[in-house]
């Protein structure tokens, strides 16, 4: 008897040992089914970024947008309009040695930003990036070189008409169609502006410099993309969507979306 309880005990110590077992490779499994989250931690925390970005930061959520973006190891990625390059910076780290972006701009962003663009790319401080200079309907992309694209708080000015200043009015349709062409089957196109009230005109861009998504969503699906999927972490519902962009109350804090389009495969 003696010895069927002791054969009993190991028995049950050896399946709670297997159901611990199975427990700690079912956390694994789901801690593992995480990709990607401490490449986007790790380059928004990356000692080399300048403290001017890391005070954006909190508003800007740049390690949700580009977790919810889809942005990886090793990609192609073009930031356009990138302006003093806050994203450029962070995407380098993030596609890695095995990466490459383009951070494009014109004369009129970097009259905008003044020297912050020039000290970005000073001393070779981002290896894996390429700058590229371009007027509004100059661009010209090589087919299927990019398997990303962002567009961070741009798309509003693409009906602005100020050629005095150096913007001269874009063709949209077109533009739209160098990205399309310019994109990998299966590309990402990744939009963040700033939410006018639903219904404003297109020209709310001149003005507040703020667009109707339903705008962006059209021009886009027009131009051959399709929405995959929307994210509510910009959005700020204490947002006036009639006041100014620049108006110093808000600026930084504005009611924001953010968009992911996918060129199909």
């Amino acid at each position: 008897m003696r010895i069927r309880l002791l054969l009993l005990c190991a028995v049950i110590l050896a399946a709670c040992g297997q159901q611990t077992d199975e427990h700690q490779e079912d956390a694994a499994a789901t801690e593992s089914a995480k990709p990607g989250l401490s490449i986007y931690a790790a380059a928004v925390s990356s000692e080399a970024r300048p403290d001017a970005d890391r005070s954006r930061d909190a508003g800007r959520k740049p390690a949700e947008v580009l977790e919810f973006l889809g942005i990886a190891e090793g990609m192609t990625v073009l930031d356009m309009y990138s302006g003093g390059g806050y994203y450029t910076e962070i995407l380098s780290y993030v596609v890695g040695d095995d990466g490459k972006v383009v951070a494009h701009s014109n004369q009129a962003y970097l009259n905008f930003v003044g020297e912050e663009f020039e000290k970005r790319y000073a001393d070779d401080r981002l290896p894996n990036v390429e700058v590229l200079m371009v007027e509004n309907n100059e661009l010209s992309l090589e087919p299927n070189s990019f398997d990303a694209l962002t567009l961070v708080l741009t798309f509003h000015d693409f009906v602005l008409d100020d050629a005095d200043n150096g913007w001269p009015l874009i063709d949209v349709p077109a533009l739209l169609a160098e990205f399309h062409k310019g994109l990998r089957p299966g590309g990402i196109v990744g939009i963040i502006d700033h939410h006018a009230r639903a219904g404003a005109p297109a020209e709310t861009g001149n003005t507040l410099h703020r667009i109707d998504p339903a705008i962006v969503v059209a021009a886009m699906e027009a131009a051959g993309f399709v929405l995959e999927e929307e994210s509510d972490i910009l959005r700020n519902p204490d947002d006036d969507l009639d006041v100014n962009v620049f108006d110093q109350a808000l600026r930084g804090k504005t009611d924001r979306f953010l968009m992911r389009f996918r060129k199909q495969e």
